[in-house]
């Protein structure tokens, strides 16, 4: 008993000692576990592949985000070969069109214009399928753009009924983000008319100048020089041969500014029209000739979130 009594305090300090160690241990485990619980989970975002809704005369995946309006002013000049009369076209016949856009649910966007050409009226949408993460996900933006056009001008001989002045618009625009500075779109269309011109060939018989179905590519990008200046470009073309009037392809270069809620771009291009199915029907300006024309699209965005 004596000889037990002498190790009791030996044998204590180590007790004393082993349960000290186990809740030390215990205690650094659970801040282990809490400070893994706690771990910020990087979640995939969408990339911001272009800053507007379209470059030049074609329209890009972006769509805005919800609640938010977009007010578009777009002007095309005439054509600058006729030179000094019109001061390389500024003061020759010009186009323009005013539009609105609106994003009442998320990745929708509906929209309506008036344009001086034809008097057209045109209404449109624009849904994005897919968006390019910047984390895993999908490697590029897919959205679809569609539009129908009444041309509301009084030409009672060519128009028989009211359908004959309805045109359609659809387009699939597939885009990337290749590098920081660099983003790339190519884009199918197709084009429709339910009328178009007529001739009468040599018996007599009345045959139509072109196809009521047309079908395009185009192609546009966007290289950052820095975070508000670009330089920008658009290549339409046609696909689809016509028995006559077969469009040109439409070749556009320019730059963009940007700032807080507005979008300017001013560029060169050999299309006159806007929407953009008289720019793939319609373009008769042969570029390979200098008939190109000075053009700006101004975008005002309001966000009512």
């Amino acid at each position: 008993m004596k000889k037990l009594n002498n190790h009791f305090p030996s044998i204590l300090r180590v007790t004393v000692l082993c349960l000290l160690t186990f809740w030390i241990c215990s205690w650094n485990g659970v801040m282990a576990q809490d400070s893994t619980a706690t771990e910020t989970v990087i979640k995939p975002r969408p990339v911001t592949i272009f800053d507007g809704q379209f470059i030049v005369d074609n329209q890009t995946v972006m769509v805005s985000r919800k609640k938010v309006l977009n007010f578009a002013i777009q002007h095309r000049f005439g054509v600058v070969s006729n030179g000094r009369k019109d001061l390389y076209g500024i003061f020759g016949p010009a186009n323009i069109r005013l539009g609105f856009n609106y994003t009442p649910l998320n990745n929708l966007d509906i929209g309506f214009g008036v344009s001086k050409e034809r008097f057209i009226i045109d209404f449109n949408a624009k849904y994005a399928l897919v968006k390019q993460m910047d984390i895993g996900g999908w490697p590029v933006s897919i959205t679809y753009f569609g539009n129908i056009a009444t041309d509301t001008r009084e030409k009672k001989g060519n128009f028989v009924k009211p359908g004959d002045r309805l045109s359609f618009f659809n387009q699939l625009m597939i885009a990337r983000k290749i590098t920081e500075k660099l983003s790339l779109q190519v884009s199918p269309t197709l084009t429709h008319f339910n009328n178009v011109e007529a001739y009468r060939d040599k018996d007599g018989n009345i045959q139509p100048k072109m196809k009521n179905d047309h079908f395009g590519v185009s192609f546009l990008g966007r290289y950052k020089l820095t975070e508000k200046f670009h330089l920008i470009a658009n290549y339409d073309q046609a696909l689809t041969k016509h028995t006559t009037n077969n469009p040109y392809p439409n070749v556009c270069m320019g730059i963009e500014m940007i700032s807080t809620g507005h979008s300017f771009q001013i560029f060169a291009g050999n299309s006159g029209s806007i929407v953009p199915q008289y720019v793939n029907f319609y373009n008769q300006n042969d570029y390979t000739k200098g008939e190109f024309l000075i053009g700006f699209n101004i975008t005002r965005r309001w966000n009512f979130n």
